[in-house]
């Protein structure tokens, strides 16, 4: 038989319009609004890597946690070795604890490739501004800035006998009261077990670091107990690392 023209099915521009009329009911706007394209701004979101700056399981950090703990003059900075793409674990050393240059160390959570660009481009801005402070704020601002640099996903912390920082793309320079640092895929759990443990009399840096390490390894699936560390005193003597 013949279908009457009631009887067709709406055309697909007609069916988007319905859906959109739809949405912006539920939104609260009127369907004018959309029309004329009066939408309500859409709020800036954090992207990575702050995004994923701890969060356990975040995208893109699986497989690093980094800690830093400041405590009776030591700097202990510890991180894991395990990297996981996808769900498999494709390498269990990988060294996320550098020595930029004497009494300074970075630790970075990220993408490995990315990580050691930042980490070249922070070098050279130690050459420019000796102090930690002002290259690390200047390399926030590059990393904020710069078209290219702005596309690399990590995160770092920078340390040196007097100050402990975090430095993220989004143009942060994060400066923590306590003098813990926490980032990666076991970013808050480590946070947590070294803030438990700093107020406990007679642990050292060290010791805080490696037992919230060992807890964290124990809660992340991507965190492992191959451990690389830097320790540093803060009168300028560094102890060791490795």
């Amino acid at each position: 038989g013949v279908v009457s023209h009631h009887q067709q099915r709406p055309a697909p521009f007609f069916m988007l319009a319905r859906l959109a009329t739809s949405c912006a009911r539920l939104a609260g706007l009127t369907p004018s609004a959309v029309a004329l394209g009066r939408l309500p701004a859409v709020p800036r979101v954090f992207t990575a890597p702050l995004s994923a700056l701890a969060a356990p399981g975040a995208p893109g950090m699986h497989g690093t946690t980094v800690l830093c703990v400041r405590k009776g003059g030591e700097v202990f900075m510890i991180a894991d070795g395990q990297v996981t793409l996808g769900t498999v674990t494709i390498k269990g050393n990988a060294r996320k604890v550098r020595k930029l240059k004497d009494n300074v160390v970075t630790g970075f959570a990220g993408g490995t490739a990315d990580a050691l660009t930042l980490f070249e481009r922070l070098e050279s801005h130690f050459q420019e501004h000796p102090e930690t402070m002002r290259a690390c704020v200047e390399m926030a601002k590059a990393w904020r800035t710069d078209k290219y640099l702005r596309r690399l996903e990590a995160v770092m912390i920078v340390a040196d006998p007097n100050v402990s920082l975090m430095l993220t793309g989004t143009g942060d320079v994060i400066e923590p009261p306590d003098g813990v640092i926490g980032i990666g895929s076991g970013g808050h759990y480590a946070i947590a077990a070294a803030r438990a443990l700093v107020d406990v009399p007679g642990m050292s840096a060290e010791e805080i670091g490696r037992k919230a390490m060992a807890v964290t390894s124990d809660l992340c699936i991507y965190t492992n107990a191959n451990y690389t560390y830097e320790l540093i005193k803060e009168d300028g003597g560094k102890a060791g690392g490795d």
